[in-house]
């Protein structure tokens, strides 16, 4: 059973699953389908097109599934997709999709923090700590247990790789690759995210050739000649060909 404030308005074409928790001033729209054991609490909205999973937590102000950004969004029939087990803090705005992808994808066990933005056609993994008033531009793309900082200025387009972690105030409009850590100004590879990783459970070894991975793939001017240079003599673990096939797909180039 829902238990659903009277002060919040629930359209009743909204599809609800069991246990949800709706308070005062929430405002749930049609074509919104939600899973179970969910809390919104005072002056959440959800928007149109919003797909909801289970035991998420929604802050006073969240606005899901908000129309896009986008000049170019003619009313198309679009989705925001929010997974399970997310914290979606106060005053977060999280865009539906356009004809582009047709959906924004948040995926689960996140943290969203107060006032960060999440454009349209945005993919979010799983276990992301995003800080406060941090920005996404549409159709940005972040893997998994990424760590992104407070007041982080990303620019379309881009894609973050995992276990990064990203300095706060940092602005950047080329792609950020996988175990980093990026910051300064401008944004530049500061070394690899040493703590993350071993917290994540990274051994020693492992940590030691990743980080040769890098120091082979910036030792050349030209970056084709930097990842054959770690083609020839580095053996291909499962991390070192996510970096290598994050880097040789990289669309906007990255950050050096």
């Amino acid at each position: 059973m829902n238990n659903i404030s009277p002060l919040a308005f629930v359209h009743p074409e909204a599809k609800l699953g069991d246990n949800n928790q709706i308070g005062p001033f929430c405002y749930i729209d049609k074509n919104v389908e939600i899973g179970d054991n969910n809390t919104f609490l005072n002056g959440v909205t959800v928007h149109y097109g919003a797909r909801i999973g289970n035991n998420n937590e929604f802050f006073p102000g969240a606005s899901i599934s908000t129309k896009p950004q986008d000049l170019k969004f003619r009313g198309e029939d679009t989705l925001c997709c929010v997974g399970d087990n997310n914290s979606i803090r106060e005053n977060v705005t999280l865009s539906r999709g356009t004809a582009s992808k047709g959906k924004t994808v948040i995926g689960s066990n996140n943290l969203l923090m107060e006032s960060m933005h999440v454009g349209h056609d945005c993919v979010l993994g799983n276990g992301l700590i995003i800080g406060n008033s941090t920005k996404f531009a549409g159709e940005v793309v972040v893997d998994d247990n990424a760590i992104v900082s407070a007041s982080v200025l990303c620019h379309q387009f881009c894609h973050i790789g995992g276990y990064v972690m990203i300095q706060g105030g940092s602005r950047f409009s080329q792609d950020i690759p996988p175990y980093i850590i990026a910051g300064k100004e401008p944004t530049k590879y500061c070394g690899l995210n040493l703590v993350g990783l071993r917290r994540r459970g990274f051994s020693n070894e492992l940590i030691d050739h990743i980080h040769n991975a890098y120091r082979l793939l910036y030792s050349k001017g030209i970056l084709s000649e930097g990842i054959q240079e770690v083609k020839n003599n580095l053996q291909m673990t499962t991390e070192i060909s996510y970096i290598l096939d994050f880097v040789e797909n990289s669309k906007r180039g990255i950050i050096r």
